[in-house]
């Protein structure tokens, strides 16, 4: 069974406290999975943030949503009780209790409804009853379509570009990644000639205690295969090198990949997907049209002595 979403969590919320007592909500969040049958593996799946599970967030949505139309309370810090609503939604909802349930309310119309100075940013309340993710869900999803797509603009970018302009490019990469030390002596590193497939190398740390041999190839179509990674292993084994990044636009064939995972040596292949990837998250060839900064209750503040 998939992790369901944060309204299929709804009703079993309801049904674990019906007995009309005040219950912790770890305690809560613990039977609704076992409800579910819940794999290891998927209860220990972590949202976008990296902070919490994504079984755990949506039930903390589902409690938050029946919270504002009235079905529970929260009668101390982390713990929740079921109200006579909750009760009746129960008796109303044998299968499912969900946002279109909890709209008969008005407290809930008036919570869920985008106010109107932000509608122009805010999620909307049909979206969500169709997707069944929760707020925080479809702001990831836009986010992820809208990377994608600066992605593709990138990489349709690049291609169009001079050879020589890829080469800084890459430069300029490695140096957001960390690599290289300073821009001039990245810069120095790059001017790097030699034949045997090695268009440049770059410092691995400041201090240029470690350097990483660069291979980059901008194609429009072409798929590099195992001879023109082979070549570029064998150029390193004359340098006596270790650690070598091949970059490209396009895209690497199977036994490429195969290739590098046999050898001794570390090489990292970046294909045209991976690299614009890594230029949007370190903010290379983007400007960042909007932040949105999303809030979260800061529990600790509202502690009394």
């Amino acid at each position: 069974m998939p992790i369901p979403d944060f309204q299929s969590t709804m009703r079993p919320l309801l049904a674990v406290i019906e007995d009309g007592q005040t219950h912790s909500f770890p305690s809560v969040i613990e039977k609704v999975t076992q409800h579910f049958q819940l794999t290891e593996e998927e209860i220990n799946t972590k949202n976008n943030s990296g902070k919490q599970t994504v079984i755990k967030n949506r039930i903390g949505w589902a409690r938050t949503f029946l919270k504002k139309a009235g079905l529970v309370s929260d009668p101390s810090k982390g713990h929740v009780k079921i109200e006579a609503r909750g009760l009746q939604a129960l008796k109303d909802c044998e299968q499912r209790v969900d946002v279109k349930y909890l709209k008969q309310y008005p407290e809930f119309i008036e919570f869920h409804a985008p106010k109107k100075k932000a509608q122009a940013t805010s999620y909307q309340p049909e979206l969500l009853e169709q997707s069944e993710n929760t707020p925080e869900e479809q702001l990831d999803s836009a986010s992820e379509e809208l990377n994608r797509t600066l992605a593709s603009d990138l990489l349709d970018q690049i291609k169009e570009a001079s050879p020589s302009f890829f080469e800084q490019l890459v430069v300029d990469l490695m140096l957001a990644m960390g690599y290289g030390g300073s821009r001039k002596e990245a810069g120095q590193a790059t001017q790097y000639t030699s034949d045997g497939g090695i268009d440049g190398i770059i410092n691995e740390d400041p201090l240029g205690l470690d350097t990483i041999y660069l291979q980059a190839k901008r194609y429009a179509d072409k798929t590099v295969g195992r001879p023109e990674v082979q070549a570029f292993a064998g150029a390193l084994d004359m340098q006596r090198a270790k650690k070598g990044v091949f970059i490209t636009t396009s895209k690497f064939s199977a036994d490429a990949v195969e290739f590098v995972s046999l050898i001794e040596k570390r090489i990292v292949l970046i294909d045209g997907e991976t690299l614009t990837n890594l230029m949007v998250e370190y903010g290379l060839g983007v400007t960042t049209k909007r932040t949105i900064n999303i809030k979260a209750l800061d529990s600790d503040y509202f502690l009394e002595d």
